[in-house]
């Protein structure tokens, strides 16, 4: 049941649902059951790399985007008007 519920989080990339049942792990009783774990594990693993990759990419770019922005505003020149 805990493997196909990881498989369906992974597959619909619920990273909520895989926290939670990170945290509720149950005790796997046969080989199989520990090898499809660390198989799925390891996609899981790969797929936060990948999701936190396009996250770092994603704010690099809205980074260059808002220094363009601002280089294309006029700077504003301090001016002190005396009216006599």
């Amino acid at each position: 049941m805990w493997l196909n519920q990881l498989k369906i989080a992974i597959v619909s990339r619920d990273m909520e649902k895989m926290n939670t049942l990170m945290d509720d792990l149950p005790q796997l009783e046969s080989k199989a059951e520990i090898d499809s774990a660390l198989t799925l594990l390891q996609e899981a693993t790969k797929l936060v790399k990948s999701l936190q990759d396009n996250t770092k990419a994603s704010m690099i770019q809205m980074k260059k985007n808002i220094n363009f922005l601002d280089s294309t505003q006029s700077s504003r020149t301090s001016q002190f008007d005396i009216i006599s």
